[in-house]
């Protein structure tokens, strides 16, 4: 089963966890995500936005900054990137992408939003999107326990896109771990409290 499911999606974007992982594993940490962003096509400035944390889910602001010049010195010297870019380095925030196996087993109890690239089954017809309450793995599939349907087996390999939607448990836990970013109020964020639900998406 692939462990690293979403960390990356391009082959282009592959080759460059490749070749950063083992040194920022060396240092440390994991790579969470990983995305370059720009035109299509070799065309224009690209971003390279890398999303890490220590194991415990930890990522202070020193520690972006240390990794973020390890990267660029990697990249000084491998030169993979064929045009200009530029680069950022994060924690993976609160509203955190779930992009690894282990992250729908770690992040069990608490909401999710899950994108499926293959359209699943329900009793009320085929399906691509699910939110609901994460309850971790069942062999290579994730158990999501939805507000309509009740409990449902979506398969790992199919999964395009994931996230942990905000709650007050998940709040509250990030405060108690002290995860909580300086940046928390980003304009995509996606905020559900224990009782009602509020979304706001570009």
């Amino acid at each position: 089963m692939d462990t690293a499911l979403l960390v990356s999606k391009s082959p282009a974007e592959e080759r460059l966890v490749d070749l950063l992982a083992p040194s920022v594993e060396g240092m440390g940490y994991e790579l969470v995500r990983l995305r370059m962003i720009g035109t299509p096509g070799g065309a224009g400035e690209v971003t390279l936005q890398i999303m890490a944390e220590r194991p415990d889910g930890t990522m202070e602001i020193d520690d972006c900054a240390t990794l973020s010049e390890a990267v660029s010195a990697i990249l000084d010297v491998e030169d993979p990137i064929d045009r200009e870019y530029s680069l950022e380095v994060s924690s993976p925030g609160i509203d955190r992408p779930l992009t690894r196996s282990k992250d729908f087993a770690t992040y069990a109890g608490h909401r999710a939003k899950i994108d499926m690239a293959m359209p699943v089954d329900t009793t009320t017809g085929p399906r691509r999107k699910f939110r609901g309450d994460l309850q971790g793995l069942d062999g290579d599939a994730i158990s999501l326990k939805l507000d309509d349907l009740g409990l449902i087996a979506l398969p790992l390999r199919d999964v395009a896109d994931a996230k942990l939607l905000i709650t007050d448990a998940l709040i509250a836990e990030s405060l108690k771990k002290k995860r909580v970013p300086d940046a928390s109020a980003a304009d995509d964020v996606e905020y559900e409290t224990d009782t009602e639900s509020a979304e706001r998406e570009d």
